[in-house]
């Protein structure tokens, strides 16, 4: 397969001064800016796969009525925050 080329990217030249001093011992202009690619698709790829996954978790807690009321868990974490806050005051 043939590789193909990125466009060019414009930056100010007081943030091509600094992105150069960042580069590795060694490293490229052209491979930073390879990684930086890499990377932020890989991530945006976790990223959709992660609210796919949500999604149909959603989709099959309503389809099999398993869901837990917000006001009931909102009501047990408080409960368990007042035993806490009981449990560490000082005793007079």
């Amino acid at each position: 397969m043939k590789t193909a080329t990125l466009p060019p990217v414009r930056v100010a030249p007081d943030f091509r001064i600094e992105l150069e001093g960042v580069l590795e011992p060694g490293e490229s202009l052209s491979e930073f800016v390879e990684n930086a690619v890499r990377t932020t698709v890989a991530k945006r790829k976790n990223q959709a796969e992660f609210i796919r996954r949500g999604i149909a978790a959603i989709e099959a807690t309503k389809r099999d009525g398993g869901a837990i009321p917000a006001a009931v868990v909102i009501a047990k974490l408080e409960a368990k925050l007042a035993a806490a806050r009981l449990a560490k005051a000082p005793v007079g």
